[in-house]
């Protein structure tokens, strides 16, 4: 059968519309990205879970007439529940736990048209700005092997990146839709908070902090993505406004004059990679040749206080989804089900009193308000993405004195004695100074994107982002626009593909 050798060259939206003009079927596209998944997928280990049988009895139809009829994806092993097919989450405790329906998000995404092939690598409940679960391996960067996807939607950004599909879905707690996007070169938006649904069994996710949504290789395809899934879901604790027109018209509209505000100074950390500034005053330049009104300005918050704020919140989340693995498995767990650093968060989310989690949330929405003033003065801002180019598989793993600490404090299960300890500080911070800038808008639940408008010099993509105010997608999709057309990414894409 023909492997339709054209594949890459097209989009998501593009695909779709050859389906729906005859000139290549459905049935041929899968058979494409099928070639394509065996043949990419032994080096990137990006997809874990295939679906190829149920993909070639989707592509026979009838399908639905979404704007991606036919189109091949793949969805993130995390939130994303596909009824009575594997979704392990990163651990081994779930990895042969079977959701017994679909999540409304995936509900919405087949009736988009999308043929599902499969499931995408992620750390352990989605902790991870790096995708390496014990489970089933590090998934690795198209660009270079040796550097990582990122993460938590890793095996997504992976897969898009090195054609195996054109679009991707992943979840974003704290930047794991827009950091894989950096460093794989990507579009990723993570949506306004309330924009997509959460639901059947999910009310809110991470506190509200994590939205679902795709990566892409265009800024349509995304568009286009959300406004086949947006829209508030039966018994949701919030909803967002639908937009007065489809996402999907405002690509390509004028942005008209905005006045963007950008900074170098990390949010949440303390350095910044000269090729993420490189990347960011070369995009400040784009923006002024473009007619924005571009200052320098910076929000002002209490980096290291909400690193910790964030750092409370997760624990208490990984503890929940301990507890809750325990629950679906039936049985106690122990430290052996799970990472050491799962069970160490989890312990840390045991020691913490209900009144610290409370008031770290307070912390956070106060921080929340004091940005939302910020964006009286600015339409947007911008930043890099991540204050380092993507790095090497590995780097951020425990070190070997860590490990030994916490392998102790887990079989002891000594979470008071970790919360004296100062153990799980430094390597909080760590990670923090790889994304000093994304955590923000996951507290503040404002929409935010990350363009692969800047390569180093080393040939890996950094990603710039930008952020919008709460529930202007429009805003960031007719900019998003504005420079993919002048600033093309697409044959850079294609480079690493061909």
């Amino acid at each position: 059968m023909s492997t339709f050798p054209e594949y890459e060259q097209f989009d998501g939206l593009g695909l779709g519309e050859l389906v729906r003009h005859g000139e290549v079927t459905a049935a041929e596209l899968v058979e494409a990205a099928i070639v394509r998944i065996e043949a990419r997928n032994p080096t990137l280990n990006a997809v874990i879970h295939k679906m190829y049988e149920y993909g070639r009895q989707t592509a026979a139809g009838p399908l639905p007439k979404g704007p991606f009829k036919g189109v091949p994806f793949l969805i993130k092993d995390l939130l994303a529940a596909f009824a009575g097919e594997p979704m392990c989450s990163g651990s081994k405790a779930l990895k042969n736990y079977r959701p017994p329906a679909d999540s409304e998000l995936v509900c919405r995404f087949k009736s988009s048209g999308v043929v599902i092939l499969g499931k995408t690598n992620t750390p352990e409940f989605g902790i991870t700005p790096f995708t390496e679960p014990k489970l089933f391996g590090p998934t690795v960067n198209p660009w270079d092997t040796s550097r990582s996807a990122g993460g938590s939607s890793g095996g997504s950004g992976a897969a898009v990146a090195a054609g195996m599909v054109p679009l991707a879905s992943g979840g974003d707690g704290g930047g794991s839709i827009r950091i894989p996007s950096s460093c794989c070169g990507l579009f990723g938006l993570k949506p306004t908070r309330g924009r997509n649904p959460t639901g059947p069994l999910i009310g809110e996710s991470w506190g509200g902090f994590a939205q679902e949504h795709v990566l892409t290789r265009s800024v349509r395809d995304s568009a286009a993505m959300l406004d086949a899934t947006q829209g508030v879901d039966t018994g949701a604790p919030y909803m967002t406004a639908a937009p007065e027109r489809p996402f999907l018209r405002e690509v390509g509209a004028p942005p008209g004059r905005l006045r963007i505000a950008y900074t170098t100074q990390p949010l949440m950390g303390h350095a910044v990679h000269e090729d993420c500034v490189a990347g960011l005053k070369q995009t400040v330049e784009l923006l002024v040749d473009l007619g924005h009104d571009v200052v320098e300005m910076t929000p002002e918050v209490d980096g290291e206080a909400l690193a910790i704020a964030f750092l409370l919140m997760l624990c208490g989340e990984v503890k929940a989804d301990i507890d809750e693995a325990a629950e679906l498995l039936g049985r106690k767990v122990t430290h052996a089900d799970f990472e050491p650093e799962t069970w160490t968060l989890g312990l840390l989310g045991r020691a913490f009193r209900a009144g610290d989690y409370a008031r770290a949330r307070r912390q956070m929405q106060k921080t929340a308000r004091k940005v939302g003033r910020f964006f009286e003065q600015v339409d947007v801002l911008l930043t890099p993405t991540l204050a380092q180019p993507p790095i090497e598989n590995g780097a951020l793993q425990a070190t070997s004195f860590e490990q030994r600490a916490m392998a102790v404090v887990n079989r002891l299960n000594a979470g008071s004695l970790i919360k004296l300890s100062g153990l799980v500080e430094p390597i909080a911070f760590k990670t923090f100074d790889y994304m000093p800038y994304t955590p923000l808008f996951n507290i503040t639940g404002q929409p935010a994107m990350s363009l692969p408008l800047y390569w180093n010099g080393d040939g890996l993509p950094i990603g710039m982002q930008f952020v919008g105010r709460f529930a202007d997608e429009v805003t960031l999709f007719r900019l998003a626009g504005q420079l993919e057309e002048a600033r093309p990414w697409k044959e850079k894409q294609l480079s690493i593909i061909n």
